[in-house]
């Protein structure tokens, strides 16, 4: 098999066995659902429902407010039970909208899907914003900003993200065995709008049967699929643009300035049932896992559902949970309670106890061996920009291109020192924004 890769990176163990075997289930409805307007990259939705207002399913609770924002929708039909500040992901009470369903989860009406070739290039594009789709393989940036490149920005490529290169996720990985079909009509659409032929599927070499499926059903649709070195952070936007077509995307700028669009394979299987259906974004997969919870699962969770609750459908936890994390272990998001609630961009929910967490020594000097040099996917020097951020001196760690750090963690994670260098990078990429606003 003929593996492309990035340079850099890294290969941690993957702990996809708790859950690559395992089926999509559709998890039930939770008594509640928390909606938060926050969402997505860009201006926080507004709500336009209030305390008392009967809703349908794929109604819309909350308006976008600009360009680079979507719509919100209900995830179920049901009563409006509060509009008020809740626990998010991002650690703080931010708006939303909180829903008791009333168990009929009755559709509304108004919503209805079409054949994508009676539509033009622009009427997909609105019905694609109006659902509310964002990229959903964690970034959640609006998916019809990227559909809509300026004029002299010619895309001749649409990269599809099927790599999963977190550990542990496998949600990516079952939908594209199981939903196969949905994926295959979201890309053509996509193929449309875009205005392309050529499409490539990103696929790591660890799940060979996904291989396997898709270059035999998407090869009468002129689709192409590589298999990639199973590599972290392979999926990462720029390396793998570099991986499928040896092209580099220039520090600072966007993939559609080397004439590439990238979306992840559940966004363009949202996008076929946006179109062909009429229905937002209310509904996604989600892997729940980790050696704390006592029976892992990839579910079809509704948008809004507590952490909780889907714990409670994987049999509970398997012990005392010490780390609560949204999203995968290298990238994802610690969380300070199972009651704050899974939103567009939950990939997963992973969870650790005390025993399964490494003893992490207190961190010492660096050592200048340079691995995090070695793995950095963008051929950073992380330990130098560190060092600058926690003398404060930000301007030296912007000439160190501190705004090109994709977060990614592969630093961290080599580091012998046990420096925290992503955490301290941040801390500068947070000076350097605050400078240039007050520029």
């Amino acid at each position: 098999m003929n593996l492309k890769t990035f340079a850099g990176g890294l290969h941690p163990p993957d702990g996809k066995h708790y859950s690559a075997h395992c089926p999509i289930e559709s998890c039930p409805l939770p008594d509640e659902l928390i909606i938060p307007l926050s969402q997505h990259i860009g201006a926080p939705a507004a709500a336009c429902v209030a305390v008392g207002d009967q809703v349908k399913k794929g109604q819309v609770i909350a308006d976008a407010k600009g360009f680079v924002s979507v719509p919100i929708h209900a995830s179920t039909s049901g009563e409006v039970i509060a509009v008020e500040p809740r626990l998010h992901p991002m650690g703080k009470a931010l708006p939303a909208v909180v829903i008791r369903p009333d168990g009929e989860d009755c559709w509304d009406a108004s919503l209805q899907g079409a054949d994508p070739a009676n539509l033009s290039v622009d009427e997909l594009k609105d019905r694609i914003r109006a659902a509310g789709i964002v990229g959903m393989g964690g970034a959640t940036f609006p998916t019809h900003v990227k559909l809509s490149p300026p004029e002299e920005k010619k895309i001749d490529t649409l990269i599809i993200n099927g790599v999963e290169c977190e550990p542990f996720l496998t949600a990516d990985h079952r939908l594209m065995l199981e939903q196969s079909e949905r994926l295959l009509d979201g890309i053509e659409i996509l193929r449309k709008v875009l205005g392309i032929e050529r499409t490539v599927i990103g696929i790591e070499a660890n799940k060979p049967d996904a291989i396997e499926k898709l270059t035999q059903e998407g090869a009468a649709r002129n689709i192409e699929v590589q298999a990639l070195e199973v590599k972290y952070p392979q999926g990462a936007e720029k390396q793998l643009i570099d991986a499928l077509t040896g092209r580099q995307v220039p520090s600072g700028t966007l993939p559609m300035e080397v004439g590439v669009v990238v979306q992840n394979v559940g966004t363009a299987a949202a996008v076929s049932d946006a179109i062909r259906h009429g229905h937002p974004l209310v509904e996604r997969v989600a892997t729940v896992t980790g050696p704390g919870v006592h029976a892992p699962k990839n579910l079809l969770i509704r948008i809004g559902t507590p952490l909780r609750h889907m714990v409670e459908q994987c049999g509970g936890l398997n012990g005392d949970p010490a780390k609560i994390i949204m999203g995968g272990p290298m990238m994802g998001q610690t969380q300070l309670s199972l009651d704050i609630p899974a939103i567009r961009g939950t990939s997963g929910l992973l969870i650790f106890r005390r025993e399964d967490l490494p003893t992490r020594l207190e961190a010492g000097p660096c050592i200048r061996c340079g691995r995090c040099i070695g793995v950095c996917p963008i051929h950073l020097q992380p330990t130098t920009i560190a060092a600058y951020a926690r003398l404060d001196m930000i301007d030296e760690a912007e000439g160190y291109h501190a705004l090109d750090c994709i977060e990614c963690g592969c630093c961290t994670y080599i580091c012998p020192a046990t420096l925290p260098l992503v955490q301290s990078i941040r801390h500068a990429k947070g000076g350097i924004m605050a400078k240039k606003r007050t520029i």
